[in-house]
């Protein structure tokens, strides 16, 4: 067994469409970024890749790459996936924390999770999403952007 642990942050844009989880969620400024700027997606991306000591997301889908430009994050999870099924690893679960304060998540978590366990091809049982603000500090607070953080198991097999 290993474990592995994924952090992203991405600032709100104006005219950017939010998409967390690979779930468009309609009505809120999206998230910047050079791909999708699917913050939990990369933190789950990058909790695997790190279990898998297979370096980070930014090593494998580069911000200077056109080839990435505006990608869909849940091509990269899937990318992801091969890469540890490529060095023999399973997937066994992902927790994931959003941090945001607006807006509401509550209502798009299942889909989430449905678009997660799907990229993986792993059971829905296996994938928690959850979400909580900032209590208004700091930059999440002001909603100014966005972070997730993930943690995984993956093991041999």
């Amino acid at each position: 067994m290993r474990i592995g642990i994924g952090i992203d942050v991405h600032p709100f844009a104006e005219g950017r469409k939010l998409v967390i989880g690979g779930v468009h969620i309609p009505g809120h400024d999206g998230l910047d970024g050079h791909s999708d700027a699917d913050v939990l997606l990369h933190a789950v991306s990058d909790a695997l890749l790190g279990a898998a000591a297979l370096g980070d997301i930014g090593l494998h889908f580069p911000n200077t790459s056109q080839e990435f430009k505006d990608i869909d994050s849940m091509i990269l999870l899937r990318h992801v996936k091969k890469l540890l099924e490529k060095h023999g690893y399973q997937i066994v679960n992902v927790d994931s924390m959003l941090l945001l304060e607006e807006p509401k998540i509550a209502p798009y978590i299942t889909e989430m999770r449905k678009n997660i366990a799907r990229c993986l091809d792993v059971e829905i049982g296996a994938i928690s999403v959850k979400a909580t603000t900032n209590e208004k500090l700091g930059y999440i607070g002001r909603v100014e952007g966005a972070a997730a953080h993930a943690v995984c198991i993956i093991r041999q097999g």
